[in-house]
């Protein structure tokens, strides 16, 4: 067995028996690099190098969560939903609960497609929109498994098929590219029209996936407490009694200032600082208890950034171990002359490479350099190997206990601890999303 499908069905098997994903992570890198015959030393310096490439990220969470709970202290977000759920009768109505509920969805399914393209913060908008609407999505019953599948949906799919914002870096800078250099000395030669055109039927399978979990899979109610998301003087109720109209102003600028803050510096951790600071100053709480806020916001956002610093060093661990070339090359031994079967294994092989990666972005290049030769040599058309290629990228990123589109869900949905990472998200977007990428993956690649 290879030893990156080896360490995946560790991970994912430890993830599965409720293991921590950390421990699950650290134990597969082990596994892995000491089965592909990578020494101690080898596997802990990998390991150590690729740790530094998550950091950042899982800082960033650390400070937009202090930020959403001190938004949460100030008990605007408790003012909030009470009145959307006084408003619409949502505790007595079924029929305005179904509307508020779909109303709600279409919002954050907005919000995360808008993150990708129209106001690029990715999944920093998360930790700070979704936990203030908890208590309104718990009045209304409704399934946090398919509201991650739904920002899921919107923080993948738009990048994958509209060249614009993260998707043109994703289709023109790094898939076309990738491509392009790749099979440069086989005569291939892709344009930017031919890579959104590859991609629609393998979007197309997700968007299948997205309606059978809202319309089907989670359409029943499921019932959570009502939790306050910060410990304090006050609770977010008691505040809001005393919140001044100037202070509601301060919130708003908070909000369009942290936004503003990351797209003018590029960096999350201002923008959380910027909006924290700004809270602080505000008066919304007590001057003594923004450091126990701060640690509250950091503690809630712990797990998903531990996660996505130990994924990167194993990453790094099964790049260092030459596993992935050797993965590829024994797929070609099974398949023989089928080119259904071809495709079918490269997806499947795509799958495995990008389940620990957990990033569609830094999968490409070793994706592209392998699959290229391997798809013109099938003789798939150009068409069909910008879909292959691309399909078995974002299988990394639906359905990854690693991904940052599954971890940013959680971060947001589990503020209040009622939302587990690997069944509440991971295990609902890898069968709506995951599954139909690899058959309407297979269906383009045997089409184009």
């Amino acid at each position: 067995m290879n030893a990156i499908v080896l360490a995946i069905l560790v991970m994912v098997s430890l993830s599965l028996a409720r293991v921590s994903v950390v421990f699950a992570l650290i134990v597969a890198t082990l596994v892995g690099g000491l089965y592909s015959g990578m020494p101690i030393n080898d596997i802990l310096d990998a390991f150590n190098d690729g740790l530094g490439n998550g950091a950042t990220v899982a800082l960033a969470y650390a400070v937009l969560g202090a930020f959403a709970v001190a938004l949460s202290r100030s008990g605007i977000t408790e003012v909030m939903a009470n009145r959307a759920i006084a408003r619409f009768n949502i505790d007595d109505s079924g029929s305005s609960r179904r509307m508020v509920t779909y109303t709600l969805l279409a919002a954050l399914l907005a919000a995360a497609v808008s993150s990708q393209n129209l106001i690029p913060v990715h999944i920093a908008f998360i930790p700070v929109l979704v936990p203030p609407l908890l208590k309104l999505m718990n009045h209304l019953q409704l399934d946090r498994r398919l509201v991650a599948c739904v920002i899921t949906f919107g923080i993948t799919a738009p990048y994958m098929l509209l060249p614009v914002g993260f998707g043109a870096i994703f289709l023109n800078d790094i898939l076309l590219t990738n491509l392009n250099e790749s099979g440069a000395e086989f005569g291939l030669e892709v344009t930017r029209g031919m890579v959104p055109m590859a991609m629609v039927i393998p979007i197309g399978g997700m968007a299948l996936g997205l309606v059978v979990a809202v319309l089907f899979s989670y359409r029943k109610g499921r019932h959570y407490q009502d939790r306050d998301l910060a410990k304090g003087d006050e609770t977010a109720a008691q505040a809001a009694q005393h919140l001044k109209g100037w202070q509601k102003a301060v919130l708003a600028i908070a909000l369009v200032g942290t936004v503003a803050v990351q797209l003018y510096t590029g960096s999350m951790v201002l923008g959380g600082i910027f909006g924290f600071a700004l809270l602080s100053l505000s008066g919304v709480f007590r001057w003594h208890e923004q450091d126990g806020i701060f640690t509250e916001g950091m503690r809630m956002m712990a797990l998903v950034g531990f996660i996505m610093i130990t994924a990167a060093g194993f990453a790094s661990v099964m790049q260092a171990s030459g596993e992935v070339e050797a993965l590829v090359s024994s797929s070609t031994d099974i398949i023989g002359d089928n080119k259904g079967l071809a495709a079918l294994i490269m997806l499947l092989v795509g799958l495995f490479i990008t389940m620990g990666i957990g990033s569609s972005f830094s999968t490409i290049p070793i994706i592209a350099s392998l699959y290229v030769p391997l798809a013109l040599n099938f003789g798939f058309s150009p068409l069909a190997t910008v879909a292959l290629v691309g399909t078995a990228a974002a299988l990394g990123d639906a359905g990854s206990p690693a991904s940052d589109s599954t971890l940013g869900p959680t971060a947001g949905l589990n503020a209040d601890g009622q939302h587990d990472h690997i069944w509440d998200s991971v295990v609902p977007t890898f069968l709506h999303y995951n599954i139909p990428l690899i058959v309407f993956g297979w269906v383009a690649a045997m089409i184009l």
